[in-house]
């Protein structure tokens, strides 16, 4: 019989030799991980931060993120608190893929003290590394000179929006700018100057400025800093007075549970489309319990027709969208003319307001399928009937072949706009 004693010895000397070679398994040295069912939650547990891949090997989107991929693990491996990108065989690892409900390749995660949080930025080498290291920053940074400010602010770039608590202690928003990390930078500032005062146009403190760098914006917030009023604020501010709707703007609507005043207009780019724009951002500084949007039908055809708008209707149109389904058109309101627009936003959400609105639905649930395979119908129907004649003939069946309809190279109409929302874009999906 084998002494208990000896046998613990041994065990312990196992668990040793175990996680000994997990750990050695494991290395920050600027390589891309190969992870597997194996050693996957080994590796999400070792690193506080983990960016993972999940990819099939036969999806061109993935060949073409993989050098991206191998230049900002480069990068990310150097910071004081490091990122290490992983990767995972989705495809061929099916278990793994399930358990972290992968519909699509790539799909993008980011593990932070091993838990996932999908990931939607961008995926160039550089604006990956800017975008990651959001995510390791402090929840809120303190700043103690105009010096450091300027520095933040460059720091933190134009992805997302950047909060300045001038006169604010962190404690006040600390437990916000947890709850909104992956979405905006969040700072205090200590000491600072009358001509940062200036700069950012606040004449007493406290007082919390929002900057959206991207859209050259900026807003003031005064109090009261109780944190219902607080997060009123940060979750309004989180997207510029006036939102361009485009495949990638539709996903920072994702967790706004706000009514969109959706403006369609002919092309963005024109004159007469950016000042009405200046009008809408006036309308929206004064209805924050709103998003306000706009989109062009040039710019982005099949998104505009899903709100039965076509090229022969008079433009810009206004509706209220819920970001589903259902949108509501204002009685009376159904175009913007040309003079006096101002008058017509304030009539168009005075109406909104007092209920004098024709409800309306997207048809389908899938309505980019709707629309484009209406001519698919009618043949489907041939073929039945075909087949139904011969049967009743009793002659030779031949079974119809099933056709894979390709709508690779088509533009992405509401409803995959809406999958943006839920789940963001996967450029390749599961069959």
């Amino acid at each position: 019989m084998v002494p208990l004693c000896s046998i613990s010895i041994f065990t312990f000397g196992f668990l040793l030799l175990f996680l000994g070679s997990s750990s050695a398994e494991f290395a920050v040295d600027g390589k891309v991980l190969e992870l597997d069912e194996s050693n996957f939650e080994a590796a999400i547990s070792t690193f506080d931060y983990m960016f993972v891949d999940f990819y099939a090997p036969w999806c061109g989107h993935c060949k073409r993120l993989s050098p991206e991929l191998d230049k900002a693990s480069v990068d990310l491996a150097v910071l004081k608190q490091p990122v290490v990108i992983a990767k995972v065989d989705a495809d061929k690892y099916s278990r793994l893929a399930s358990k972290y409900e992968i519909d699509g390749f790539p799909t993008l995660k980011i593990f932070m003290h091993g838990v996932p949080t999908d990931y939607y930025g961008p995926r160039k080498a550089d604006l990956l590394v800017r975008f990651l290291k959001k995510f390791v920053a402090p929840d809120v940074s303190v700043l103690n000179s105009d010096s450091a400010i300027s520095e933040f602010i460059e720091e933190a770039g134009k992805n997302f929006p950047i909060f300045i608590g001038f006169g604010l202690n962190e404690s006040v928003i600390s437990h916000l700018a947890v709850k909104y990390k992956k979405s905006a930078w969040f700072s205090v500032a200590k000491d600072f100057s009358d001509k940062t005062m200036e700069l950012y146009d606040f004449d007493k403190v406290p007082a919390l400025v929002a900057l959206h760098l991207s859209y050259n914006e900026q807003s003031i917030f005064y109090g009261p800093f109780e944190e219902k009023f607080l997060e009123d604020y940060i979750k309004q501010s989180l997207l510029p007075l006036v939102l361009p709707i485009t495949q990638d703007t539709l996903k920072s609507l994702k967790d706004d549970k706000r009514k969109i005043v959706l403006t369609i207009v002919e092309d963005e780019d024109d004159e007469r489309s950016k000042g009405l724009v200046k009008l809408l951002k006036a309308a929206a500084s004064v209805n924050r319990d709103l998003v306000f949007a706009f989109v062009g039908f040039k710019q982005w055809q099949d998104f505009a027709e899903s709100f039965e708008v076509s090229k022969k209707i008079k433009l810009p149109k206004m509706i209220v969208w819920d970001g589903d389904v259902e949108y509501f058109s204002v009685i009376g309101s159904d175009s913007v003319e040309d003079e006096d627009q101002g008058s017509q936003i304030t009539r168009f959400l005075k109406g909104y307001r007092e209920g004098s609105v024709i409800q309306k639905h997207i048809i389908s649930d899938d309505y980019k399928a709707f629309r484009n395979s209406m001519f698919l119908i009618g043949a489907l129907i041939l073929v039945l009937v075909v087949i139904l004649v011969s049967m009743m003939m009793q002659s030779v069946k031949e079974e119809p072949s099933r056709e894979q309809v390709d709508h690779s190279g088509s533009s992405t109409s509401l409803s995959e706009a809406r999958e943006a929302l839920r789940s963001g874009d996967k450029e390749d999906k599961i069959d």
